[in-house]
């Protein structure tokens, strides 16, 4: 088998793309999305009738035009959602507006619209994850739709003190970032890489990986946002990893052998993480620099992303 097909024995792979034509070449369990993934797959000709049609639809409601084109963003990201779910066999993410991510109440109110318009579609919530950063506001509103029997993404993860937290507030999945946190400490330390086994963001995975098979918690771990397929290696094994389709046309083509990492069987050495309060998580978040710096332009790239996305579906808006 090829590496890609020896990852798929001990760990769900999903796709990290917007783009369909990948999704159904390299058959994942589930899919998830971003405003960035959304942003690129829009400029391609291939979804300019998804676009349109969306566009369509939100013309015919009767809305003040901030709230239609809120809509007409929701209404196409649930669109390639869709379409997503006619080749994945599980799930697909969709992510809540980034600019909510300091506000409990909107980003669950955004949820659930996302959520009606799934259903309106024919997509119970079964097939569904709802994607939010990982902020305490963000982490208390997973909270709210987990206890409502929503199943929540929690994306934009870099250290131990938002993995707990989400974990204690009951979210399916977290999303830790390999490559964004790669990227802060080349950076940071003036290097050009680390080999696979010393690199950050993979520790940062396994440390939490291990946290969590050790104290109990049911949350998935999905390794995200990787720099090269040594990084998705080094993390075989766990839950999930979500995986451009580079990296899975990249493992697809190696023959080589590809040994098993991480398992709940045999849980390696961590360092603990408890949050007890907000206070306690803000600190706690606060003291990694690398933690508070990376959420904090990650939510600024989505967000302007979101801004550029709905700026072409306004031009389509106005042309429809």
């Amino acid at each position: 088998m090829n590496k890609l097909d020896q990852l798929r024995e001990y760990t769900d792979v999903v796709a990290d793309t917007g783009d369909i034509e990948a999704i159904a070449r390299f058959k994942p369990v589930d899919a998830t999305t971003n405003p960035s993934l959304l942003l690129k797959a829009a400029s391609l000709p291939q979804y300019q009738t998804l676009i349109n049609e969306s566009a369509r639809w939100a013309k015919a409601l009767e809305l003040p035009d901030t709230q239609r084109l809120d809509a007409l963003a929701g209404h196409y990201a649930v669109q390639i959602g869709c379409e997503i779910l006619k080749i994945v066999p599980g799930r697909v993410s969709t992510e809540v507006d980034a600019r909510l991510s300091f506000d409990t109440q909107a980003t669950v109110n955004q949820a659930r619209r996302i959520l009606a318009m799934y259903e309106d579609a024919g997509v119970g919530k079964e097939r569904l994850l709802i994607k939010i950063a990982a902020t305490w506001e963000g982490i208390r509103a997973a909270e709210i739709l987990e206890a409502e029997g929503t199943n929540c993404n929690i994306t934009l993860l870099f250290c131990g003190a938002q993995a707990v937290a989400a974990a204690q507030a009951g979210a399916f999945l977290i999303s830790p970032f390999v490559g964004r946190i790669l990227d802060w400490h080349k950076k940071s330390e003036s290097v050009d890489g680390y080999p696979a086994e010393l690199d950050p963001g993979v520790l940062s995975v396994r440390n939490i990986y291990n946290l969590y098979k050790d104290r109990g918690f049911s949350t998935l771990v999905m390794g995200a946002s990787f720099r090269s397929a040594g990084e998705i290696e080094a993390l075989a094994g766990c839950d999930r990893l979500t995986i451009g389709p580079n990296f899975l046309q990249e493992l697809s083509a190696d023959e080589g052998d590809l040994p098993r990492v991480l398992s709940p069987e045999s849980v390696g050495e961590y360092t603990d993480c408890r949050i007890s309060s907000e206070s306690d998580f803000r600190l706690q978040l606060n003291e990694s620099a690398m933690a508070t710096e990376k959420l904090s332009e990650g939510i600024r790239s989505f967000a302007a992303d979101q801004v550029k996305l709905e700026k072409l579906l306004l031009e389509q808006l106005s042309r429809s």
